[in-house]
């Protein structure tokens, strides 16, 4: 066997680094995670969105000793884009600045994106990722069942801390995708005095439609062990029940990311229901689905990958699936639904509205 030619050396080593790199992708996870439950972007938030190093350091009651780990972290958040940095030229310390990532991460703001990272990086639900190879070769419905013994949302029907964790993280991209949808695209609602949000959660997309179109009827249908620690006010009625079972009577079914959690044949199932409780489509009745189209947005790697992050979220931590185009036409004429439109332009969600 020969010694190896320059160019394969090249290729190995450019290879071992792909390794490593994608092996230790978890730490841009785990160093945002302790961003947050440290309270970097509100630091910077109270202090005019810039501060040095040693103030923030003082800020959070951080050790002297743990000074340099602390710059070593911002460097690392700085480099995947969380923050930027500047170098004072007198004493060559840095100072960190808000970016509309970090932005996104202040804990005061309601379109906050902080509850998200605090819920798909608990240590609880991250457990899952540890079977999925041995998951592939065993009998369980998913990956996190074989970690936990039980389904994701039979646990969190019990454990009230998973409940609110998930409810926050449901809440806080509620509020940024319902604002776009009120603002972008009002035609969606013209004609129509009444809808139900289908696992609306706490209610912030139903908060929103209602306060946008004020003579709109809106009704968030949840579990009843989530109605039951929802924010009661006047605006928006909660009920509780099964979508399986059945669905409050409205002229538009809101469904947002729901049908992803769930598997083909249970998306029929539900699609079904919706379509017995809306009206024909000469009377205006439809269902719109807030959801990823799978490729929607060709030649945005990131926003691809992105979509392809949250079909692996589904595989593990539910039966469902993030689904093409075609995989959606599929469902929908199953479920006896005649045609669909498909509006792109929710960063990585669509709106498809599908007619009976």
């Amino acid at each position: 066997m020969g010694f190896p030619t320059a160019d394969k050396i090249e290729e190995e080593t450019q290879a071992q680094h792909l390794v490593w790199n994608q092996t230790l992708q978890y730490i841009n996870s785990m160093t945002l995670k302790s961003a947050v439950e440290l309270g970097i972007p509100d630091v910077l938030h109270r202090n005019g969105g810039r501060v040095s190093l040693s103030n923030l350091a003082a800020e959070l009651a951080v050790p002297p000793n743990k000074t340099d780990c602390l710059r070593r972290l911002m460097r690392v958040l700085v480099h995947a884009g969380c923050f930027t940095s500047e170098t004072d030229t007198e004493d060559k310390e840095p100072s960190y600045l808000l970016t509309p990532l970090s932005r996104l991460l202040v804990t005061d703001k309601v379109t906050g994106g902080s509850p998200f990272v605090r819920l798909q990086l608990d240590r609880e639900i991250l457990s899952a990722w540890q079977s999925l190879g041995a998951w592939f070769q065993g009998d369980e419905r998913t990956p996190f069942s074989k970690a936990n013994g039980m389904e994701i949302f039979e646990i969190m029907g019990q454990s009230e801390r998973l409940n609110d964790l998930f409810n926050a993280g449901m809440a806080s991209d509620s509020s940024i995708v319902s604002k776009s949808l009120v603002e972008k695209h009002r035609d969606a609602f013209v004609g129509l005095k009444s809808i139900v949000d289908i696992g609306g959660g706490t209610g912030e997309l139903g908060l929103t439609v209602a306060e946008a179109f004020p003579w709109i009827k809106v009704t968030v249908f949840d579990l009843p062990h989530v109605v039951a620690t929802a924010p009661k006010n006047t605006v928006v009625d909660f009920r509780g029940g099964n979508m399986f079972e059945h669905i409050p009577p409205s002229d538009a079914i809101v469904l947002k990311l729901i049908c992803h959690d769930w598997n083909d044949e249970e998306c029929v199932k539900i699609l079904k229901q919706c379509k017995k409780a809306i009206p024909g489509a000469e009377e205006g009745g439809k269902v719109m689905i807030l959801d990823i189209v799978v490729n929607s947005k060709t030649g945005d790697h990131k926003a691809t990958e992105t979509q392809l992050f949250f079909d692996m979220l589904m595989m593990v931590n539910s039966t469902g699936k993030e689904r093409e185009e075609h995989e959606w036409e599929k469902i929908f004429l199953e479920a006896g639904f005649t045609s669909y439109k498909a509006t792109h332009g929710f960063g990585v969600l669509s709106l498809i509205e599908v007619y009976p």
